[in-house]
This record gives structure tokens, C-alpha cells and sequence, in this order.
């Protein structure tokens, strides 16, 4: 089942070296997982749990999204505290 966790704080990070672009997401004062952009053309990782922390492929309140890893689950962020598409 998904479930919808509040975003109180992110971090932009780009590094300058072989680090992919991310974005740190937190609630909580926790972590809850980075958003990660590859470069085109690289195959994505599958969304993943891991330390209890998400790994997912304006200033508004944000929330995460978790609904599980595999075809037919979607993970993200979002604006609306709601399951989208419930």
C-alpha cells in the first residue's frame, strides 16, 4: 500500500565530481531519501528502500510518495497530501 510522508526540508546538491545531481529530502528532522538524476541515456536504478530511506528515480508543502519498487509502482513528490489516484 502507498503511503504519503510530509517533505519539511530538501537539499539541491550538484557535485563536481562523479556524483549524479540530487536532491536530499527530509521529515521529521529524518532523512527520508534523495532524488537522483542520471545523465540521458543511462538506465535508471529501481526505486528502492534502504535505511529507511527512499531511493526514487515552488514553496509549497511537499510530500513523498512511496507505493513499493517493480513494474506498476510509482514513487515521487508531491503537493498533494492525498494518494493520487485513489
Amino acid at each position: 500500500m502507498a503511503t504519503v510522508t510530509k517533505i519539511d526540508q530538501y537539499e539541491i546538491m550538484y557535485s563536481a565530481n562523479k556524483f549524479p545531481p540530487r536532491i536530499w529530502l527530509y521529515g521529521g528532522g529524518k532523512p527520508l531519501g534523495q532524488l537522483i538524476f542520471m545523465p540521458d541515456g543511462t538506465v535508471l536504478p529501481q526505486d528502492t528502500m534502504s535505511n529507511n530511506q527512499a531511493n526514487l528515480r515552488g514553496d509549497k508543502t511537499l510530500y513523498l510518495l512511496w507505493a513499493g519498487s517493480g513494474p506498476g509502482f510509482e514513487n515521487g513528490i508531491q503537493t498533494a497530501q492525498h494518494i493520487l489516484g485513489t
